[in-house]
């Protein structure tokens, strides 16, 4: 059976006013489209955790600093809905731009902290645009719950503050990574890489996991940046923007590790950036 699609927002609170009073819980999976495994497993764990599931698809322009990265964007509603219809959630949500960004819009949500390295510098404006959609999403749907992938972690601690912060009522949770065979993380980018990028990127995850053992038998990181930033060279990765070791809660630079930690990746291959971290 096809998922119902919603464009209005009126539509999506109907819904939600309904489960209200028969005390049932709602899910939501905010994506902006072109679905893979990755996605497909939050709505997995949505479905598990809540009576209802709604998964949103908006590509949000205010969080593409790059207009031609925005216009690359894939929009695959149709083939969404299709992979969606056997996982069992029980409307997509597609809003109108009026209806995220209505005439005379003037309000955006910035964070400081976590919106300060890594992503934040590279991407001008990014986190802004994030937190701003997904305050809405979560206002407009007022969802007991959402979830969200673990590939963009430092995009997951954004969100957990800015609800925090905002005392918006709704539960964050983070879900591990979905992985192809390789190790390469599953992303709605992956897509425009050629069958040689794809394998060259593939050999981006067991490097990381490499390293991270070096760094638990006491080996200080610096070391371990300096080989990796050599074997993407040698890959053919055209630019790194950072290789970080940073604390899992704070996102500080770590040089050792002395609490949990995760290590991002940011790199071009192909006239793709591709993202990745790791626990370690």
């Amino acid at each position: 059976m096809t998922t119902p699609i919603l464009r209005r927002l009126e539509d999506l609170r109907a819904l939600r006013r309904d489960w209200t009073q028969k005390g049932e819980t709602l899910a939501l999976v905010p994506t902006m489209g072109a679905l893979h495994a990755g996605h497909l497993s939050l709505v997995e764990a949505a479905k598990a955790a809540c009576d209802h599931v709604v998964v949103t698809i908006f590509v949000n322009p205010k969080q593409f600093n790059n207009p031609e990265d925005l216009a690359n964007y894939p929009r695959t509603e149709h083939d969404d809905a299709e992979k969606l219809a056997p996982y069992g959630a029980d409307a997509i949500y597609v809003p109108d731009p009026d209806q995220i960004y209505p005439e005379g819009y003037a309000t955006t949500i910035s964070l400081t902290g976590v919106t300060e390295v890594m992503e934040g510098p590279n991407r001008p404006g990014h986190f802004e645009g994030v937190a701003t959609v997904v305050a809405k999403l979560f206002l407009q749907s007022g969802a007991d719950r959402a979830f969200f992938g673990e590939k963009d972690y430092q995009q997951l601690m954004v969100v957990k503050r800015m609800a925090r912060d905002l005392d918006i009522p709704i539960e964050v949770i983070g879900c591990p990574t979905v992985r192809e065979a390789s190790g390469l993380a599953m992303s709605s980018r992956n897509m425009r890489l050629s069958p040689a990028a794809v394998a060259v990127a593939g050999q981006l995850n067991p490097m990381m996991e490499a390293a991270a053992e070096r760094l638990r038998a006491g080996e200080v990181y610096a070391a371990q940046e300096a080989d990796m930033r050599r074997q993407l060279a040698d890959l053919g990765f055209s630019e790194v923007e950072y290789i970080d070791l940073r604390c899992a809660e704070t996102l500080c630079t770590m040089e050792r590790l002395d609490r949990p930690a995760r290590m991002f990746v940011a790199a071009w291959l192909d006239g793709v950036r591709l993202i990745d971290n790791i626990a370690v």
